[in-house]
């Protein structure tokens, strides 16, 4: 397996996930600090950047790694919020955003990303954003902005809908192990089995 370094990062502290394997490092999110999530990494090399979703606080820290030519991975249909600061809302923040050239790797549902010696799944849960993916690995989940400890993404911005929303969490991550750690785009992990049990919003 590997180990996994949570980094909350830019304004609206989004969680950076550090991949750490014996040799490689994948990065998960970088939303901002990117200098400080390359820091993280340490001597090993990063095989690539992987985005749950196009919104600006998850992809900001991305121009550290595209400008060492890392490539940079997203769900095809959030490819375009890459190149567009209103897509992405960065506009919205007055800090307008956008990469150099649109990600290296569409990923859907169904690809596989052969990670050392484990195999990370990708599955489309779309609701918050059209593209939205998350990442499955043995016994974990990594979520972005589709389910959180407690709560759910907000589905009022573009790409968002709430009945895709709840469709995509009942039918593609309710369905794990009570068991599979939850890492969520913000706030603390949970398991599959909690939110199952406890969150208000989806049941």
């Amino acid at each position: 397996m590997f180990d996994i370094i949570t980094l909350p990062v830019g304004p609206l502290q989004a969680n950076c996930y550090i991949l750490l394997g014996k040799k490689k490092a994948i990065i998960i999110d970088p939303g901002g600090e990117g200098e400080l999530i390359l820091e993280k990494t340490g001597n090993l090399e990063i095989q690539s950047v992987i985005l749950t979703h196009g919104h600006g606080d998850h992809i900001a820290g991305c121009p550290v790694f595209v400008d060492k030519g890392i490539p940079i991975c997203i769900g095809t249909k959030d490819n375009d919020m890459l190149l567009n600061p209103v897509a992405n809302y960065t506009t919205f923040t007055g800090q307008p955003f956008v990469l150099d050239k649109a990600a290296d790797i569409l990923l859907k549902e169904g690809d596989v990303i052969d990670f050392e010696n484990t195999s990370l799944s990708v599955i489309d849960i779309p609701g918050h954003t059209f593209g939205h993916i998350g990442i499955c690995a043995d016994g974990i989940v990594f979520t972005g902005d589709t389910l959180f400890n407690g709560s759910v993404g907000r589905t009022d911005l573009e790409g968002g809908d709430w009945a895709t929303l709840e469709k995509s969490i009942k039918e593609k991550l309710y369905i794990l192990a009570d068991d599979t750690i939850v890492y969520p785009g913000h706030g603390p992990s949970t398991t599959i089995g909690t939110e199952k049990k406890y969150n208000s919003f989806i049941r």
